[in-house]
């Protein structure tokens, strides 16, 4: 399956003509319906509609349809129907110019100082006319399966892109884990001869330069505990298996993006023992390196579903 991004945006529009009356004869006002959806992250699928009064039925249908598709994400859809004709200015009709002429005798007849319609408020009326009376039920959900189709396309494109970039910071943390392997046994056995140094020089100053098994005893312990606190195989081997982990579920695909937050954190668990236990400056800058490397997976892995 493919690796999903939380990101992504896709619209299309829709046009149709609006029919005349039978009889009339005037100029065939063009309707668009356009909609757009906008996705961002999130850690749950948040739904969030725009939609005009004539397309309000509509919002259940379309959260269905969107939930049924996506799992995460803050998800926003936007739908407008605007109306044009030839001369971007709506023909109001026989019919309707009758009705305004009407209903504004019998307004002025009770309220003689109401103003006259102007033609600014024909052209609008006319406009709201030819808006309700169009049935979008045969439009909408094709051009929102087509929508939708494009935004998973986008989010898969950005996501494969995401894929690419966390493998690649995956080999770059291996690379930086065997380096790290080799630092501590080396580590180890230099501070071993540094305690049987220090203790003969001061068993030399008092006692002579022989060295009495107990103290070359207590010489061994010390560098021993001194080998425990340093090592750092076991966060190596933790470390070596999240990447396995990361690796496997990004190859794997589908909903994968709480899981790898979740590796993340414990890769940067696994960063910071390692420098904390931290004795030699090399293994430092290498968990400097690492740290840096998983803060910007963690970034990335935000925005995948």
């Amino acid at each position: 399956m493919p690796v999903y991004s939380m990101t992504g945006y896709a619209s299309a529009q829709h046009s149709t003509a609006t029919t005349a009356p039978e009889g009339e004869s005037r100029t065939q006002p063009v309707t668009q319906l356009g909609l757009e959806v906008r996705s961002v992250n999130s850690r749950f699928l948040d739904l969030t509609f725009r939609l005009p009064e004539d397309l309000r039925q509509f919002e259940p249908v379309l959260r269905e349809l969107l939930g049924s598709k996506l799992k995460r994400g803050k998800v926003e859809v936007r739908a407008s129907v605007e109306t044009t004709s030839a001369t971007n200015i709506p023909d109001p009709t026989p019919k309707l110019l009758q009705k305004l002429n009407a209903t504004q005798d019998s307004i002025r007849a009770w309220l003689p100082t109401a103003n006259p319609l102007s033609v600014a408020d024909v052209i609008r009326l006319a406009a709201a006319e030819q808006g309700t009376s169009r049935d979008w039920s045969a439009d909408v959900m094709p051009l929102a399966e087509k929508v939708l189709k494009e935004l998973l396309s986008a989010r898969q494109r950005e996501g494969a892109r995401l894929a690419t970039m966390l493998l690649g910071h995956i080999a770059q943390l291996r690379t930086l884990a065997e380096q790290a392997g080799p630092l501590v046994p080396k580590l180890v056995e230099q501070q071993r001869l540094r305690f049987m140094e220090r203790w003969k020089e001061a068993m030399a100053l008092t006692e002579g330069a022989t060295l009495p098994e107990a103290a070359q005893d207590r010489a061994l312990t010390e560098a021993t505990a001194f080998a425990i606190r340093i090592d750092v195989a076991e966060e190596i081997t933790r470390l070596n298996s999240h990447l396995d982990e990361l690796e496997r579920l990004i190859k794997k695909g589908g909903e994968i993006g709480k899981r790898l937050d979740f590796l993340i954190q414990e890769l940067h668990r696994e960063a910071n023992t390692l420098g904390s236990k931290s004795a030699a400056l090399e293994l430092t800058h290498i968990s400097v390196d690492m740290k840096v490397l998983i803060e910007q997976m963690r970034e990335q892995v935000q925005n995948i579903e």
